[in-house]
This record gives C-alpha cells, structure tokens and sequence, in this order.
C-alpha cells in the first residue's frame, strides 16, 4: 500500500515529522518498507513563462528565450528542449539554484549569455520523463516555488499490511490508526447522500446470497466522461502508483484509495434488465478489461445482466460493458463480497487486481453506501450528470455481524505484564471506535464493521499493546530461584557423545531427512517408505529410514574432490512406517548415530605404510564409544552391507544396529573405489553408560595362562568367550581372545580359538594348584556345552 502523506495529513496531522511518523506505524504493526520523497532535492526553482523563443544564432538546436520568472525583469536563458516555445509555462531554475548538488550558474552558450536553466520533469527528479520541458497548467502562477505549486515537499510511503489489516488498505483507514495512535482529531471525507434527481434505476437480484449479501447500485445520466480529471486527483492517484485513465474510472480508483471500497463503473446503454450476481453457467466466457477471455470456474462469482455476464465479481470487469470516452450513461456498482469466494481467483487466472486484493482480505461490509454515495458526488463535480436512487439489495441474515468480545482485566496484566487502568483500557477502545460496556472488571467490546481482524480476547490485548506502544512496555528479566539439578553419572547427553565421535577423527555432518527413494531400496531394503505428500524436488520424495544412504553421498562427494581419507558421521532421527503394520496413527521415529570411515586408515606419515580402514578399526571405535559397556557382535546379513563382513551390534543381549563393510554392489554403483566401513545403532545406547566402581589394585603378580580350543566352524568366538566368562573363578581377572586359526592341524570343519586367561588376587600370591583347578574349570565348560577340544 502506498500513499502520500500529504493526503494523509489532510485527514490527520500529527505533530510529527515523516520519520517519526514511518516509526509510529511501524510500531503499530504497520510496517512501513520504503519511505522516500516524491521528487529530488532541488531549491530556488520557481514557475516561469516562456515570453519569446528565437533560434540562437550559432545553434540549430538551441533557442534563445526570454523568460518571465516573477521579477519584474526578463532573463535570458537558451533551453535546447524541443518544446520551448513561447506562451507556456514552465520550472525555471534561477541563478544560484541547486538540482540535486548541480549548481546554477550564468554562463555563455555558444556565445550567448544564458541565466538560468528551464527544467525537465527528469532533471527535477519528478519522473523518468526527458523528451521536454515539463510544461505546467496555464493558471500555474508565474514567480510562485515549484515546489509549493506541485507539493513536491511531500513523503511516499509505502507500508507491508499483514492480511489481518485490510481495513487499512485505504488512506482513511491508516488516518483512523494515526488518529488513534496519537489522539489527533480525524477529519474523514464527507460521504453524504446525493439526492435523486431521476427515477431511473436498475433491479438487482442476488442469485448467491452467501457469496455477494451487498449490492448497490445507481444509473448516472448525462455525465461529460471527456471531462479532465482534476490535476490534484491526478497527483493523488499518482503517488499512490495509480495511473489516470480517464475522469470516471479515476473517480472509482480515488474512492477505493481513500475510503477502501473498490468500486466499478457499466456503460447502461450496454446493459439489459437487471443485474444479477450469479455463479457461472457452463461454458460462460468473459472478457475482461485487460484483454483476457476466461472461462470461469464453477465457484467463480459473476455479475451479470439477462443476456450475458458482466463482469468478474470484485475482481475485474469486462471489456464489453466498460465505460468509454463516448459514455453518457453510467451503472455505478458498489458491492460487498465474502472474502472465502474472491480469495485466490484472481491468482488462478493469472493475474491481480487492485479490487480483489482488497475483497480476499475484507472490505467494510457498511461501506458500499458511503462509497457510491461519495463516488457520486466526486462524478457529477467533475464529469456533470443527473443521478438516479441508490438501489440498495441486501439479504437478510447473511452479512457478517461482529460479535461482542469479553476481554478479563486481569488477562491483559498477566500477558502484557503491566497494570493498566480501567479508564486507561476504556479511552484506548475509544480512540479505536470500538463500543464497550463495562461488566464489573470486565469489558465487553464490540468491533466496528471494518474490523474482521478482532475475534478474541488475544486481538483486544494487541490492540491495548499497540495503541500503549510497544517500546513502552518494560523488558523485565525473569526472576525466580535457581538450582543445579542432579546429573546422574550413568547418563550422557548427544553433546558428550559427539565429542566422544569427533575426538575418533570422525566430522559431524547434518543431511537432509527427506532422500532419493532408491536410496531407500539400496541402503535399508525399504521397499515402502514414508512419502511426502509435497516433496520440495523430486529426488527428495521418501523419508529416511537410515542414515547411511545420507553418509555415502557425503563420501561421493569428497571422492569427487580427490579427498581420499574419510570419516564423517551423523546423529539424526529415521522414519519408518508403525513397525506393527497397523493403521498408522503416527510414525515409528529413533533417532540414531552412524558413522562412516573410507580410505586410508591413518592419514599419511613416513612412520608407517598406507593401509585401508578395515572392518575392525572401525569396531574399535564403535568399542570406545560404547566402553565402559561392553558390546557383542553377531553375524549378521543388511542390506547395505557386505553378507560376509557385516554383524550386529548387541548390547546387553539387545540389538542396537549394525557394523560393517558397504556391500561390493553399492561401492560399484557409487564409483566409490574401495569399501567404506559404517556402523549405524540407536543413540539411546550410547547415552546410558555404567556408573564407575572401585576396585582395589592388586600388589601381588599375576599369572597368565593360555587356552587354545577347538570347536566348530559355526561356533562364534563371541559365545565361547561368554560361556568361558560365566563359570570362571573369583580370581579370573578377564579372559580375552588373542589367535584364530584354521590349517594344517586343524581338521577343515574346525577352528582354533586361543584365549588368554589373567588371574589374580588382592590379598595373597596365587597358587599354581589353584591356577590349575580354575584353567580345568573352564576346558570342562567348552568341552561340555560346546563340544570344544583342548588342542594339543
């Protein structure tokens, strides 16, 4: 929305200059987004007449004219523009003027003596216009400051309304707010009733009642539509970035500038019977005033008369009922219109209008008398003519109505956090033209008709904010007592465990949740994923149910970039389906960590030779996160992962994800060169951890002592070392796996597993016979559950 202050001013002139008054509505939720001046800074240039014009003597372009400016005397001046000619009048910049820090000077002009300078509406800074002089109004008093005459000490702005403010879509509607923001009196523009002098009229029939309950309507003869449009009308619309068309279609667009009822003009004499505001008939065209032809939708509203439609209700008319040059009879309309059937038909036409912008947000529904009314009057002022009774159709019951409001007393100091009296609360509704009444400490408010954006208590305690000022409502600092809260030592949070991850050389990565479906397919053997219902691209249409399809891309893309070591991860939530398969209320949401290591091992020394990161490097780091808690890993098959080097991680008897190499299929069709290694498990598991427990360290030396068992391929060393740890002695420290072995020796179903047993006590030296008892304790174990033999 963009206006003049001037015009605004002549409604309600606060003491304030235009940055304060740009700050004022701002403040007040209106936010003003540009504020400039309507023509550059210039001094010292006046209305001036052109006396004679003769072609310099030396120049073919130039001329020579004598000026009166006021003064009494004549000055000379040679112009170059083509339209210097005697008789007109025109800016002149005297001698010592300044057109926006070019200085005026006398000078000679191929020899001729020139003081001063006539001026073009560019060189002014009023428009882009150069092809001339810019030429002013014969009764444009000569001597007089130009910028008096055309008011160019004036301010544009042009302020950014949330859509809950139509009512401030007209200069009367931002005079209300100043006027209620600074206690100025208002002064709106008379809208009083012309009297009929003709009885002509035109019927009305409201065919969609609940669309259109509003319509009025009144014939117009006899008017001049060549008539000029006033030049300060002209101005007006102009700085508001209307442009003038003609006298009767600049009235319509005033109106709806100063009152904010968007208004439409019919040639009568092409209109026949009554007009009706109807939905379309099938196959019902319209052409439009701006050349269009469409076809309306079926919820699209119409004007129409018996024979055809007329128009695109509150959006534009059409071309073959619009008013010409050579119109005599005009149909004034004025109509209000349910803002749930103008919104967005506009749009899905292809283009905007100024009326329906105004329409989809809420026009005053007590408006559309006042405005033909004050459109009539601005008529027959300007264009002559005699009018005919407003016909007025309204439909009983449908119009909106503004419901009282119950606003608490003590609501407003609880959610504003100040006391404000109940005069101070009454006087600022007043100021707004909202009606109160008082119900012990409750008030109950009822909105004016242009005000569709108050509907409960939280909309009269802005209005109180705003009219009380925003900067003056006092930031306090919260205050209340403050205590450390217990930390139990068996819990970590994300933070800790990504610097636990980042201090394993891995980088934090955030990825996008919504992927490739094939990603989905390759990494997580989703056939079904989560879609969106408006996916942003089209290679983002499924939700992740893994992290590790986001990680790989990461590794294709730094192997793009010759980055051969790396190691990155990531803590994010999946999504997957109800894992139950029942209706899905909702959707099974974990959040995990993965991490990925490709290429080298260790970044590249003299101190050691290259190698690839293998499957247990990584293991090694999945250990450490998890320590002191202590995981088992279990062969396992995933679908991103190598079927023969891929397990699950189980925590406590608990599965909690996989470890292992990117199958060989993936690492081809990613063009990733050598096998990366992932891990993906449940964050949960590495946020609970094991409170620390003393144990006295021994003085006494320890003994080691070998057991090497041979058991079945199929045997896991993982459950072998469990069974071993389970019937161990008190003075078994930790048993550990150090050798697997399979050859010569070892029949081809079998397997060697060599563990080290460390036993120790506190208190005394052990004794070898107690070292024997414990080592026979633990062969009889393996050879008895497992079938495991000593091996010789």
């Amino acid at each position: 929305m963009q206006f003049s202050e001037l015009w605004l001013r002549s409604f309600v002139s606060p003491d304030l200059d235009s940055d304060a008054l740009g700050h004022l509505l701002t403040m007040a939720g209106l936010e003003v987004e540009e504020q400039d001046g309507v023509a550059a800074v210039f001094s010292k240039v006046v209305v001036a007449q052109i006396i004679e014009a003769e072609k310099h003597p030396n120049a073919d372009k130039l001329r020579v004219c004598k000026v009166d400016a006021g003064h009494g005397e004549l000055l000379q001046i040679v112009c170059g523009a083509p339209n210097a000619a005697a008789g007109i009048r025109i800016p002149c910049a005297l001698v010592g003027a300044d057109l926006a820090g070019f200085g005026i000077k006398a000078a000679k002009l191929r020899g001729v003596e020139s003081f001063g300078m006539l001026c073009s509406a560019k060189e002014l800074g009023i428009s882009d216009e150069s092809s001339g002089l810019l030429v002013l109004p014969e009764d444009a008093p000569v001597g007089t400051d130009l910028r008096d005459y055309l008011a160019l000490n004036d301010t544009l702005f042009t302020i950014k309304l949330t859509p809950n403010r139509a009512d401030c879509l007209s200069l009367s509607g931002i005079a209300r707010e100043v006027a209620a923001l600074t206690g100025q009196p208002l002064s709106l523009p008379a809208c009083e009733p012309v009297a009929a002098v003709l009885g002509d009229s035109r019927d009305i029939v409201l065919d969609a009642a609940e669309a259109c309950p509003r319509y009025s309507g009144r014939i117009i003869r006899g008017v001049n539509a060549k008539a000029p449009t006033p030049e300060w009308m002209k101005q007006r619309l102009a700085r508001s970035g209307i442009r003038s068309i003609s006298a009767l279609v600049d009235v319509t667009n005033y109106v709806m500038l100063e009152l904010g009822q968007p208004l439409h003009a019919f040639d009568e004499a092409k209109l026949s019977g009554a007009i009706h505001v109807r939905f379309p008939k099938a196959g019902e065209q319209v052409l439009l005033l701006n050349g269009q032809t469409v076809t309306p939708a079926a919820d699209t509203l119409l004007i129409a008369d018996e024979t055809r439609a007329l128009a695109l209700a509150g959006i534009m008319g059409g071309e073959d009922s619009g008013i010409t040059l050579d119109t005599t009879d005009l149909f004034l309309e004025s109509a209000f219109f349910a803002p749930d059937v103008i919104a967005g038909r506009a749009r899905a036409y292809g283009f905007s209008s100024d009326a329906s912008y105004r329409f989809e947000r809420g026009v005053d529904f007590a408006l559309a008398g006042p405005a033909i009314e004050r459109a009539t009057r601005l008529i027959l002022d300007i264009c002559g003519g005699q009018p005919g009774p407003v016909v007025d159709a309204v439909a009983a019951g449908k119009l909106p109505r503004r419901e009282p409001i119950r606003l608490r007393a003590a609501r407003v100091r609880r959610v504003l956090g100040i006391a404000l009296s109940a005069d101070e609360v009454a006087g600022m509704f007043g100021r707004l033209n909202l009606q109160v009444a008082r119900e012990g400490d409750d008030f109950v408010v009822t909105p004016p008709s242009y005000r569709f954006d108050l509907e409960i208590e939280e909309d009269l305690i802005e209005e109180i904010a705003r009219l009380h000022g925003y900067d003056n409502i006092p930031v306090c600092a919260p205050k209340g007592p403050i205590s450390m809260l217990p930390r139990p030592e068996a819990k970590r949070d994300t933070m800790f465990v990504r610097r636990l991850v980042a201090g394993r050389e891995y980088q934090e990565v955030i990825n996008f949740a919504f992927v490739e479906e094939a990603w989905e397919k390759d990494f997580g053997g989703n056939a079904d994923p989560v879609r969106l219902a408006n996916p942003i691209a089209s290679q983002m249409s499924v939700m992740r149910s893994t992290l590790i399809g986001g990680l790989v891309a990461n590794l294709v893309t730094n192997r793009k970039r010759q980055t051969n070591r790396v190691r990155v991860f990531e803590i994010g939530r999946c999504f997957a389906k109800d894992p139950a398969g029942k209706p899905v209320e909702g959707y099974y949401q974990p959040v995990r960590i993965a991490a990925l290591a490709g290429g080298l091992a260790r970044p590249e020394q003299w101190g050691e030779s290259n190698r690839n990161v293998d499957f247990y490097d990584v293991k090694a780091d999945l250990e450490a996160l998890l320590f002191p808690r202590v995981a088992e890993f279990e062969r396992a098959a995933h679908p991103a992962l190598h079927p023969g080097r891929s397990a699950r991680v189980l925590l406590d008897g608990r599965a909690i994800g996989f470890i292992g190499e990117l199958h060989p299929v993936w690492v081809q069709r990613y063009e990733l060169g050598t096998a990366p290694v992932v891990f993906e498990i449940e964050l949960d598991a590495l946020l609970e951890t094991r409170t620390p427990a003393y144990r006295e360290v021994s003085r006494f030396p320890a003994v080691t002592r070998d057991l090497a068992l041979v058991v079945d391929q199929q045997v896991s060393a993982a459950s072998l070392l469990r069974g071993l740890q389970s019937v161990a002695p008190a003075i078994v420290q930790h048993i550990e796996l150090f050798d697997q072995y399979q050859g010569k020796g070892i029949e081809p179903n079998r397997k060697s597993l060599a563990f080290r047993v460390v036993m120790q006590e506190t208190q005394r030296t052990l004794e070898d016979a107690e070292v024997d008892a414990a080592m026979i304790a633990l062969t009889r174990h393996a050879e008895d559950s497992l079938g495991a033999k000593l091996r010789a």
